[in-house]
């Protein structure tokens, strides 16, 4: 098996942030649109503290915000690493792909572990749970060995 190193894998996650970007950015714009945030002021009563309804469509917009990346990027990497490509559009550009240890394509569940096994990499600091990836054995970050995961190179 040909490894998947830190420097790749590194290179296939920005190039999957650029392209969840674009559409996370339109969203947001029509869950502004959507909240009616522009709407909201144009509609206040004289005696009405414009700060109170900003602070709460703030609060709201803010929630939504984040549900939305979270569960988009989530529906993102499982969906696509679990599905027949073995990878999101980074790592396909790259030729990676993500499988279990004897190989085979990994399932949702596991996809979805190897996800939010991110969030215990990202609790380490420096980054080393991610930088692993360049050292250890099979290549692999902490959620990878968390979800019994491998990120390889198509020879």
């Amino acid at each position: 098996m040909d490894y998947a190193g830190f420097w790749l894998r590194f290179v296939a996650w920005l190039i999957d942030s650029v392209i969840w970007t674009i559409p996370f950015c339109f969203i947001i714009m029509v869950m502004a649109a959507a909240m009616g945030v522009a709407g909201a002021f144009k509609n206040l009563d004289s005696g009405e503290n414009p700060g109170d309804v900003a602070g709460a469509l703030g609060v709201s917009f803010i929630l939504m915000a984040c549900l939305v990346f979270v569960a988009g990027r989530w529906l993102y990497y499982a969906f696509m690493e679990s599905s027949a490509w073995q990878g999101t559009l980074g790592k396909k550009a790259l030729g990676l792909y993500v499988t279990d240890l004897s190989g085979n394509r990994v399932n949702f569940a596991r996809a979805t572990g190897r996800y939010f096994g991110r969030i215990v990499s990202g609790l380490i600091p420096l980054a080393i749970a991610y930088i692993m990836a360049g050292f250890t054995e099979k290549k692999q970050a902490l959620h990878d060995m968390i979800a019994s995961c491998l990120v390889l190179r198509k020879l």
